[in-house]
């Protein structure tokens, strides 16, 4: 065994370097152990087809937490965020487009709806409210409701008389939308099927849940909290892909002393006298640390990497019924130029947002139809992002790239496996969908990278390819994830803490829970010194 260190950190994904760069800051010896040969985990820039980078698969930012970037001064390391302008809703002779710009989404949206006009404002203003209510949430620690102590519960006590301040309709607006359909919330909003949709959507990513399933209206209230310099449900594309915001981290570790190594895969935490002493590569390397941080999920990390002796057998049962359940693919294009809609022709300003295929509220339910039947989204839901139109350096001169989040892709099939036959039909099956509206896109493709639950859980270590390192839905949230009783980034084995997406706040380019963790193990370290 060669040198010990203060902390180690498994992963080298965003969260996994926003710990050690607190740690390290603190002052602890801190490395990070990556298994690929590239940092960033999920939030990585690679290039896949010659002269295209690609946000391979987390693809915008708006959930990264102000504090983090001030705290570790990331715009000094190269942390830059192009914002996005609206959403364009293409459909058969229409479109939908909503824009930063207030006045044009107005008149826009009374071109479909006076009455939704006018609730339109009204209903922007009522969820940054909720997100200015829970947003607090956003840096707690949740209490131990196996094990209660007073002191936890005192940020919840400042929760609850906010709440008791609330409005009348305030108050009733977040117990809809904790207990909600996002369908059936907008519902009450708006009466325009697509405006509907295409605001429903934020509400099933990264769920195994259909837009009328209840619990949706938290996760659309999830990506509402996302900011950008102050704007609440602002998203941006960071300069160089999502990778840039990977890389910046890793730029503040190393400058506050941290050491990061790629392909350094760790195959065991090893434990004795049931506590964390370090780690054994998959190369027979034993690392020696006082304390060890996970950003790997909850399977992964107790599942795989811990010996199954090490954990109580009910522990682990509790582990083991944690929910993932994939739904999510991704589907990358290399573009010889710009694809041209038929109800907006031209390359204008509707490209350089997102681009949103979700017509109607029956079409999203439809597509939650095929996955629980097992099989993927024969017309699926697709968020479509034209990054080279506000980023041009990431592809040559003229050419573009084209990022689409896709749902649903479900990670068990009902019918054979994830198979280059099976994967290469769901990509088909995304194009299918953006030539119905954009029927220049087939002859644009230069090259295409689809990646399947499977290929995100192969490649990511992300089980079940759950890119939020397991589901957002009310159960698995706060105190209960990851398991009831080991909410507040402690494990069962004394000194191995998780710092990942699978403990709250939960997943999404944030860094929350690599702050939270890594200023908890600080915080234990001086309550023992």
């Amino acid at each position: 065994m060669g040198r010990s260190w203060d902390a180690i950190v498994i992963g080298g994904g965003h969260n996994g370097l926003v710990s050690a760069a607190y740690l390290a800051r603190a002052g602890l010896s801190t490395l990070v152990l990556e298994k690929r040969h590239i940092l960033g985990g999920a939030s990585v820039t690679e290039e896949i087809v010659p002269g295209f980078r690609f946000s391979v698969a987390s693809y915008v930012v708006s959930l990264l937490r102000p504090e983090i970037i001030r705290d570790l001064q990331l715009p000094r390391h190269g942390l830059e965020i192009l914002p996005l302008d609206g959403t364009f809703t293409p459909l058969d002779g229409d479109y939908l487009w909503r824009t930063n710009d207030h006045a044009q989404t107005m008149r826009e949206l009374r071109r479909w709806s006076a009455t939704d006009a006018e609730a339109y404002e009204e209903y922007g203003l009522l969820m940054v409210e909720m997100a200015r209510f829970i947003k607090p949430i956003l840096s707690a620690v949740p209490p131990d409701t196996i094990r209660p102590d007073p002191r936890d519960l005192l940020p919840l006590g400042g929760l609850a008389r906010t709440f008791a301040g609330l409005p009348r309709r305030q108050e009733t607006a977040f117990i809809q939308l904790m207990t909600m359909s996002s369908s059936d919330f907008l519902d009450q909003w708006f009466e325009t099927d697509p405006l509907k949709a295409t605001m429903a959507a934020s509400g099933i990513i990264g769920t195994f849940l259909g837009v009328r399933s209840p619990g949706t209206a938290y996760v659309l209230l999830h990506h509402y909290m996302g900011e950008i310099d102050g704007a609440f449900r602002a998203w941006g594309i960071p300069r160089g892909g999502t990778g840039g915001v990977s890389e910046s981290i890793a730029s503040a570790a190393r400058a506050y002393g941290a050491t990061i190594r790629t392909e350094a895969p760790v195959a065991r935490i090893n434990v004795r006298d049931g506590r964390a002493t370090g780690v054994t590569l998959e190369s027979g390397e034993e690392i020696g640390a006082r304390v060890i941080l996970s950003s790997a999920d909850a399977h992964q990390t107790f599942l795989r990497m811990l010996e199954p002796e090490t954990l109580d057998p009910a522990f682990t049962d509790e582990v083991r019924r944690y929910r993932f359940r994939g739904s999510s693919g991704k589907v990358n294009l290399a573009l010889d130029g710009l694809p041209e809609f038929t109800c907006l022709p031209g390359s204008g300003e509707h490209l350089r947002g997102a681009i949103s295929f979700s017509p109607g509220i029956d079409y999203m339910e439809e597509a939650y139809i095929d996955a629980k039947e097992g099989r993927f989204s024969r017309r699926p839901y697709t968020d479509v992002i034209i990054p080279t139109l506000v980023d041009p350096s990431i592809a040559p001169p003229g050419k573009h790239v084209m990022s689409c989040f896709v749902q649903y892709a479900p990670y068990h099939l009902a019918e054979g496996t994830w198979d280059d036959t099976q994967r290469e039909a769901f990509g088909d099956a995304v194009i299918d969908v953006i030539a119905e509206r954009a029927p220049n896109i087939r002859e644009l493709i230069v090259g295409r990278q689809v990646l399947t639950p499977l290929d995100i859980e192969k490649t990511f270590s992300l089980t079940e390819g759950n890119i939020f390192q397991g589901e957002l839905s009310l159960e698995q949230l706060f105190f209960n994830r990851p398991v009831p009783g080991h909410a507040r980034f402690r494990t069962p084995i004394r000194d191995l803490w998780l710092c990942g997406s699978a403990v709250h706040p939960g997943g999404g380019i944030m860094g929350a829970p690599g702050r939270i963790a890594a200023l908890q193990v600080l915080r234990s370290r001086r309550m023992a010194a």
